[in-house]
C-alpha cells in the first residue's frame, strides 16, 4: 500500500506545472534600470526628467544599519505603502502589474505568500549592495 501511495504521489508531482525560475537581475534590467541606472546608483537614462532623483539602490542596506530591509523594499516596489503614483514619489506601483506567479516564502515560520519577480528583485538588491 505504502508504494501505491509513493507513487501516485510521484506522478502526481511530475504532472505539476514546472515554475520558472525568474532572474532577478534580467527583471531589474527591464524594470527598473532606466531611472535607477543599470548598476543601481540611480543614474539612469530617465532620471534626469523626473522631479525627484532616484534612490541609489547599492545602499539600502548602508541606510538602514548595515541590514538589508526585504519588507520595506518589497513594499517600495510593489507599492503598497506608496501614495498616489505620479505625486512626491514618481515610481511607479510595480503591483499594479503583473509580477508573476505567487511563491510561498517564510517570515518568522508563518508561510507569506510573494510574487516571485518582486522576490527575485528583492533578492538582486540585496546582492548588489556595497558595504560603506
Amino acid at each position: 500500500m505504502r508504494y501505491i501511495i509513493l507513487g501516485l504521489g510521484l506522478a502526481l508531482a511530475a504532472c505539476a506545472p514546472e515554475q520558472k525560475q525568474i532572474d532577478g537581475e534580467a527583471a531589474f534590467m527591464a524594470q527598473c534600470s532606466g531611472c535607477h541606472g543599470r548598476d543601481g546608483r540611480g543614474a539612469g537614462p530617465m532620471a534626469a526628467g523626473l522631479p525627484k532623483a532616484p534612490a541609489d539602490l547599492t545602499t539600502i542596506s548602508a541606510r538602514n544599519g548595515g541590514t538589508f530591509p526585504e519588507a520595506k523594499v518589497m513594499s517600495q516596489i510593489d507599492g503598497f505603502n506608496r501614495g498616489k503614483h505620479g505625486g512626491a514619489d514618481p515610481m511607479p506601483h510595480f503591483g499594479d502589474g503583473d509580477l508573476g506567479p505567487v511563491v510561498m516564502t517564510e517570515d518568522d515560520g508563518n508561510p507569506v505568500p510573494v510574487p516571485a519577480e518582486l522576490l527575485a528583485l528583492s533578492n538582486y538588491l540585496r546582492l548588489i549592495q556595497r558595504q560603506p
